[in-house]
C-alpha cells in the first residue's frame, strides 16, 4: 500500500525552492533592474573616459 505523504524536505532544499520561486515570480523584474545597472555603468565608463582623454589633451 503506498502512502500518499510526501517525503520531508530538509530546511537547506526547502528554502533553495523558495528562493527559486522568488526568482521566477520576479524574474521580470530583476531582469529590468541587472539591464538598467548595466547600462549606468556603461554610461559611467564612457563619460569617465572621456574626462581622461580630455585631461590628456590639456
Amino acid at each position: 500500500m503506498q502512502s500518499n505523504r510526501r517525503p520531508r524536505t530538509t530546511q537547506t532544499s526547502s528554502r533553495i525552492h523558495r528562493g527559486r520561486r522568488w526568482i521566477a515570480r520576479r524574474h521580470t523584474a530583476l531582469l529590468s533592474s541587472a539591464l538598467r545597472g548595466a547600462a549606468y555603468a556603461t554610461g559611467a565608463g564612457i563619460v569617465g573616459l572621456g574626462f581622461l582623454l580630455l585631461q590628456q589633451q590639456l
